[in-house]
């Protein structure tokens, strides 16, 4: 059975969720603030991690930050009442894997969780050789990009990004196929957030100049190697 940290400080909204996945057959540990989130975090193995944003005592992003800083593999998803753009497009800077916007459906939630698990076990069990990138190696399985001595560990939709394309090197990978693909959902939000780990995935190659990430106008991107 999967393990949730659910963070929220609406106690009817949380208790509510944490009833409604538990008759799912997920096992969830509520909290009612950050601070309490992040000790629940260091004392308990979790498999998700759902968060609220605006939290008393420490936000959603703040835990977000320390939870990455620990573990660059858990999936994170955030749920927020905000409907700024800006907000949105943090949390996918700070490493979610998805979030919603309050109001929300129970039957979206559980869609979403179930979406990010898979991809997160389809990660876990891909087979094969790892893809050479210049002179960094990338192994998809393990979610690393390693040349000699720097080491990155790539989270989960960073390594499905890097992974489609080197699948696609020196052809066009087309961005509704990405989105569908990873985020299953072409939307605004998701493809701004795309846009997001594409420069992050140029950031850890800047090194390599035979290796580039090039926007294709109107289409998608293209990895040169």
């Amino acid at each position: 059975m999967n393990r949730i940290l659910l963070a929220e400080d609406d106690s009817n909204l949380g208790l509510l969720l944490k009833e409604y996945l538990e008759a799912k057959d997920y096992v969830v540990e509520l909290f009612p603030d950050g601070e309490a989130a992040l000790e629940g975090y260091h004392q308990q193995t979790f498999d998700l991690c759902i968060l609220d944003v605006m939290m008393p005592r420490k936000d959603g992003f703040a835990v977000a930050r320390e939870i990455r800083a620990h573990n660059q593999e858990i999936p994170l998803l955030f749920l927020t009442a905000r409907s700024m753009k800006d907000d949105v497009l943090e949390g996918f800077r700070i490493g979610a894997d998805d979030y919603l916007t309050k109001p929300f459906s129970m039957e979206e939630l559980l869609f979403r969780i179930e979406a990010i698990l898979r991809r997160t076990r389809q990660g876990g069990a891909e087979q094969g050789s790892p893809y050479r990138l210049g002179k960094y190696t990338f192994e998809s399985q393990k979610q690393e990009l390693v040349c000699g001595e720097v080491h990155y560990k790539l989270t989960t939709k960073e390594s499905e990004l890097l992974r489609l394309l080197c699948d696609n090197a020196n052809q066009v990978l087309e961005r509704n196929f990405a989105l569908k693909s990873i985020w299953e959902d072409d939307n605004y939000f998701n493809a701004r957030s795309m846009d997001v780990y594409i420069t992050k995935l140029r950031k850890y190659l800047r090194d390599e100049p035979s290796v580039e990430i090039l926007n294709v106008h109107g289409k998608g991107f293209k990895l040169i190697r």
